[in-house]
């Protein structure tokens, strides 16, 4: 697995499994039904902030954004967002793109990162952050719409570097 700076030429790689986590309302509040154009944006960052991917040869496995959590005075704390293709779960992509993301904030000189939104029933993702140093420091309760759960909570968690 290679993790590498997204291209133009990933996005018609990216866009199906973005659409599917998406469509499935678990693990993100993006808005529903966006054709390829209308999704890209929310997805490829744009300097300051990156995109990567992580690809075996030309399969992309997952994708990861991030970049400054705040403009100005609350730019020194990085934010990131992952999907990993579900084809390709279970293979150590989220864990290797949360360890590359974190590599790339501090050698940036971020202060920390903060994730603002981990849908708290997402337990392999909240499983996966605490584990490479993230902490929850608080959940806003009922703030996620989850299709089999109802209403439940998003922690925001943080790591100082």
């Amino acid at each position: 697995m290679i993790i590498r700076d997204a291209t133009g030429q990933d996005w018609p790689k990216i866009y199906p499994f973005f659409t599917e986590i998406v469509a499935a309302g678990e693990t993100y509040a993006f808005p529903e039904g966006m054709d390829s154009e209308q999704a890209r944006p929310w997805w490829m960052e744009q300097a300051p902030g990156r995109t990567v991917v992580a690809v075996d040869g030309d399969t992309v496995l997952g994708s990861a954004k991030m970049g400054p959590n705040r403009p100005g005075r609350g730019a020194h704390i990085a934010t990131a967002s992952f999907m990993v293709d579900p084809a390709h779960q279970g293979r150590g992509v989220g864990r290797t793109l949360g360890g590359h993301v974190l590599d790339w904030a501090r050698a940036q000189g971020y202060h920390g990162m903060q994730f603002n939104a981990v849908v708290e029933t997402n337990t392999a993702a909240v499983g996966l952050w605490q584990a490479i140093g993230f902490e929850i420091l608080a959940t806003v309760p009922e703030a996620f719409e989850h299709p089999a759960h109802g209403r439940v909570g998003l922690h925001m968690m943080y790591q100082r570097l």
